[in-house]
Formats: structure tokens, C-alpha cells, sequence
């Protein structure tokens, strides 16, 4: 008696769990027959869109880097070691003449360009291998920010529509991301460069076409080539925490104001003439850091604050 019953709950666990994977997959199937309508009413082919739609998978490594376990004092060592340090300055010896020719023509400083690189793939190592398009679907599917991954699927069949890219060529990142900038399909929509002028676009292959396809992003969206990223700052009284965030600007002044102050406690910049927005990532007990809108273009290209903080913190141990 006590044997069926525990073969009873075995089978009915296994067959419950196998009818839930099948509906899931059943409900992506219906999903994709949505995006493809979608895709089509943004100005895609429907032929192409029918084409390309037959052959998504639902795929479950898709994710959204969470940091939240993390914080700033060990997240930063732990994404920028000594050897990560070491490789960025070899490759900014390494690829001199290709940096110092597209800070000329993008006004972006070979320094970021470097960190970009080291943080997002490793110096290239990590450009994506996961087909793109099933990777976007079902961020999409999922249903955490739906409206950027939906506007992203369809940005990725265009760039196939336009021959950007062949669709067994679109390899990314678990977030959706490609190349070894890690770049977004709308994004590589507005800026894709051919850098090294072969007459195919590779971003994944080509560290000219990644590189320049980024400058080019930076660049247009207001890159500002003789200012920095931001500071580390202290806060020496209470803030509210609607100034915290990207969306709120002030100047040095009016934050010097509410109490901020160098990391070393001196006085700000005397100057209105830069706005900055201050950010505490892990906390009112954590780290403070007044950024400018260079840190704001720059936090485009990764998942998290904290990626974006490390990338700059590359950036620092580059120049120095």
C-alpha cells in the first residue's frame, strides 16, 4: 500500500510538471505568433518575419543581471582584478594606432573605449553565443520590462532585413546584448559602423567594427570629450532620496548646498556650468558618487550601476 502510494506521487509529480513545461511552451508559441504581428505593423516583411519566427525556441538562460547581492567594495574587485587591469593597458598599447584614429574622428577618449571592452566582454573573449533572436523572444515572454524587449526583437529583425547581419550570425549575450561592445539591436540600428571598411558589418569578429560602432554611439549622443565620468563624493547630512537617481541634475552648487562634499571632505568645484546627478547604489550606507552625462551615456551599454561604476573604475586605473 505504501509502495503505490509513493509510486503514485512520483508519477503524478513527473506528469504535473511535464504538463506545465508543455503549456509553457504552448503559451510561447502563441507569444511568437503575437510578436510576429507586432513585428510587422514596426514595417518588417511579413514574409520575413513568418521565416524567422519558425525557427524561435524558447530559451531559459535568458535573464537580467541582478547585482543586488552585491556590494560596490566587493563587486568592484571582483569585476576588475589586478589582471584586468594589467590587460587593459596592454591593449590600449596593443591597439594604439586604431584608438588614437577613432578618438580623432569620434572625440571619445581611447581610455573608455578600453574599459567598454574589458567590462562588457572581456577584451572580446565574451562578444555572445546565444542565438540573439530566441534570447530577446523570451525576455519578451518573461514579462519583466516586455515593451524594451519586444521594441528590441523587432530592432534585430530589421537589422537582418537590412542586411546588417545574416540571422545565424545574431549571437548574444543571456540579456539580449551583442558583440564586443555588447550593444543592443536598436542601438547597432542608429550606429553600426564598418570600421575596418571590408564591406560587412562584425562585432563580434571585427574589434575595429565593434570599437567604432561604439564611438559612433557615444559620439552622436553627445560624448563630451574634455570632461570625465564623475567623482566619488560624502554626504555630510541627510538627503532626500528623490535627489538619488540618473533623473535628478543639479549643479555643484546646489549640491554643494545640500551637503555634499568631496570623498577628501573639501568644497566641490566652485562652477554651474556641469550638472550632475548623485547615486548611492548599495545604500545611504554605501557609496555616493556625482556623475555627469558621460557616465549617463556610458550606463547604457551594461546591466547594472554597478557594471557601469566598474567600468569607470577601469577607466581611472587605465589612466593612471
Amino acid at each position: 500500500m505504501i509502495l503505490k502510494i509513493i509510486l503514485s506521487t512520483i508519477i503524478y509529480f513527473f506528469t504535473s510538471h511535464l504538463v506545465v513545461a508543455n503549456n509553457s511552451h504552448h503559451q510561447f508559441e502563441d507569444y511568437l505568433l503575437s510578436l510576429q504581428q507586432q513585428a510587422i505593423s514596426a514595417g518588417v516583411s511579413p514574409l520575413l518575419a513568418e521565416r524567422l519566427i519558425g525557427n524561435i525556441k524558447i530559451f531559459k538562460k535568458a535573464n537580467i543581471d541582478n547585482d543586488s547581492q552585491h556590494t560596490l567594495e566587493t563587486y568592484i574587485p571582483q569585476m576588475v582584478p589586478e589582471i584586468s587591469v594589467s590587460t587593459a593597458r596592454a591593449m590600449l598599447q596593443q591597439h594604439e594606432t586604431l584608438l588614437n584614429n577613432l578618438s580623432q574622428q569620434y572625440q571619445v577618449q581611447p581610455r573608455f573605449m578600453i574599459a567598454l571592452w574589458g567590462i562588457n566582454s572581456r577584451f572580446g573573449e565574451r562578444p555572445g553565443r546565444f542565438p540573439a533572436l530566441s534570447v530577446l523572444a523570451s525576455l519578451a515572454f518573461n514579462g519583466e520590462n516586455q515593451l524594451f524587449y519586444v521594441n528590441e526583437f523587432i530592432a534585430a529583425l530589421k537589422l537582418i532585413e537590412q542586411s546588417k547581419f545574416k540571422v545565424n550570425a545574431l549571437k548574444s549575450s543571456s540579456t539580449g546584448a551583442m558583440g564586443q561592445m555588447q550593444m543592443m539591436p536598436s542601438q547597432l540600428l542608429s550606429y553600426l559602423v564598418d570600421g575596418d571598411n571590408d564591406g560587412h558589418f562584425d562585432i563580434w569578429s571585427s574589434t575595429e567594427d565593434a570599437f567604432a560602432s561604439a564611438a559612433n554611439m557615444l559620439n552622436q549622443q553627445g560624448w563630451q570629450y574634455d570632461a570625465t565620468w564623475g567623482r566619488q563624493v560624502k554626504a555630510t547630512m541627510m538627503l532626500d532620496p528623490s535627489l538619488l537617481g540618473l533623473t535628478s541634475k543639479h549643479t555643484f552648487l546646489q549640491w554643494q548646498a545640500y551637503g555634499i562634499r568631496r570623498f577628501n571632505g573639501n568644497n566641490l568645484p566652485q562652477r554651474d556650468d556641469i550638472t550632475a546627478s548623485l547615486i548611492a547604489p548599495d545604500g545611504p550606507q554605501g557609496r555616493f558618487y556625482l556623475v555627469y552625462e558621460n557616465f549617463r551615456l556610458l550606463d547604457q551599454f551594461t546591466a547594472s550601476i554597478h557594471d557601469t561604476l566598474a567600468l569607470t573604475y577601469l577607466s581611472e586605473k587605465i589612466k593612471q
